[in-house]
């Protein structure tokens, strides 16, 4: 399903550190869906009695023996931020890094479940399944009695962190609005020039090719789009981007960096993105350093081109031209 594919992505392996490319006056606001999956990204997950890896005739008579067991040691399993490979075998650790690559690829289920006894019973149910243990037919008779009813959990709950995102976005979007310098278009649009360029660069237009570096995070500081890390910035053609980041583009000079904060129906609606990384009704927020208008720029100073196109630069210390290979022109 389109919802819980958009879902999963939620709190997926982006959540880094989102937010702290935004600017310091840019907080994370709080709400009843980005706090709870907070709390179930933190949580330590309860140990149950159900065994994942038991025989069906292992589950009753393990049971109480697992029981017993569980409340004389630790209720609580920490949250790790190290691979906890230190005894294996390189074969051993090659196939625990298959899988949490596969894990990855799932995406987070987190945001499904409420408590550490429902995530337990989604982590055997999941197991049994990948290691075959529960076979096709039993697959297929389990789904086919619960399949209404999961369709309607999964729904009631997407809705439920749905609602709690767009809450999330509006908060955050009205905290640029108040915020000195911040600029609200009749789109709802908020640009925030962070950084001017020198001497007033030219403009893009809808017409124009652009080069940029660019940080996209959701509200709570997930990260779904970032050309950080890449040596080179991205071209990109200015009208071929979503409604709010080309509003927020025609805004900028040449060499400014802003932030652009854009409302759901300006960047995804209700749909969400194609690949799921933002959510439906999500509002976005971009960092853009505008690097170069390569093309259709308006305003700026005048701009000479060598015979290969490309544009000539002056010698600050010989006050002469420069050719496309950097050498003075005669």
């Amino acid at each position: 399903m389109r919802i819980l594919s958009s879902l999963l992505v939620l709190s997926a392996p982006h959540m880094a550190a989102g937010l702290a490319f935004l600017p310091n006056h840019y907080s994370v606001p709080s709400s009843t869906s980005s706090t709870k999956a907070t709390k179930l990204h933190q949580q330590q997950h309860v140990r149950k009695s159900v065994s994942l890896h038991a025989t069906p005739d292992e589950d009753n008579s393990s049971s109480s023996s697992s029981s017993s067991s569980s409340s004389s040691s630790s209720d609580k399993e920490p949250i790790i931020n190290r691979p906890p490979t230190d005894d294996f075998t390189p074969h051993e650790e090659l196939m625990y890094a298959l899988g949490v690559n596969l894990a990855r690829q799932l995406g987070d289920v987190r945001p499904l479940v409420e408590n550490g006894e429902e995530l337990t019973y989604v982590a055997k149910g999941l197991l049994d399944a990948v290691v075959g243990r529960l076979n096709e037919e039993g697959q297929l008779i389990l789904l086919k009695q619960r399949g209404s009813d999961l369709n309607a959990l999964i729904t009631d709950r997407a809705n439920k962190i749905r609602v709690g995102v767009q809450q999330a976005g509006e908060q955050m979007l009205s905290t640029m609005s108040e915020t000195e310098g911040v600029e609200t278009l009749p789109s709802g649009v908020r640009v925030h020039i962070l950084e001017k360029g020198e001497g007033g660069g030219p403009r893009p237009t809808s017409a124009s090719t652009v080069k940029v570096h660019y940080h996209g995070t959701l509200p709570d500081g997930s990260i779904f789009d970032s050309t950080l890390g890449q040596e080179e910035p991205i071209s990109l053609p200015v009208g071929a981007l979503i409604p709010g980041y080309k509003e927020g583009l025609l805004k900028m000079h040449e060499g400014d960096t802003a932030m652009i904060g854009i409302p759901s129906d300006m960047a995804y609606g209700d749909d969400g993105s194609v690949d799921g990384r933002v959510p439906g009704g999500a509002a976005i927020f971009f960092k853009v350093q505008l690097i170069e208008v390569l093309s259709a720029g308006i305003g700026g100073g005048p701009t000479l081109l060598g015979a290969d196109g490309k544009k000539l630069t002056k010698n600050p210390t010989a006050g002469s031209l420069l050719g496309a290979d950097g050498k003075p022109l005669s």
